[in-house]
């Protein structure tokens, strides 16, 4: 069993690391790879943001009582985050290496501020607020 924040952070470096590895494939115009990789980054990313906005957050937000706190700021960004991805992935689409690149460069400055926020403070506030942690980790593990 693991923590909500090792699992959470752990999965933080997953979509980083497939993002990085679609970044590359672009600046080396291998599209294929490019796709491969930005599909893995999209799904997982796509899988993570609802693990945190439809079970992590309502749980979070019923144990402390704080519905317009960091749980809001977070579904925020992470919007802002989904409109950025589906521009990369028009940009990948029609193969415009300069537009993905410079999109890119936004979402990981984006990304990056957001996930510090969340294991920096959100997440050990989960682990100290949520007694059923290890039961929803394994829930996500399971899925």
């Amino acid at each position: 069993m693991t923590s909500i924040p090792d699992y959470m952070t752990s999965k933080h470096r997953e979509c980083d690391d497939y993002f990085t590895e679609a970044e590359s494939a672009v600046a080396k115009d291998n599209w294929s790879e490019a796709e491969t990789k930005w599909q893995l980054f999209s799904d997982e990313f796509a899988q993570h943001l609802s693990q945190e906005e439809e079970t992590l957050f309502p749980q979070f937000e019923q144990a402390t009582g704080m519905t317009a706190g960091p749980t809001q700021v977070m579904r925020m960004e992470h919007q802002q985050m989904r409109a950025l991805v589906q521009d990369m992935n028009n940009a990948l689409e029609k193969k415009l290496k300069d537009e993905y690149l410079g999109l890119s460069e936004t979402l990981m400055v984006m990304m990056q501020q957001h996930n510090m926020k969340e294991e920096m403070m959100l997440y050990p506030m989960m682990a100290q607020h949520l007694t059923n942690g290890e039961q929803l980790i394994s829930s996500f593990e399971a899925s």
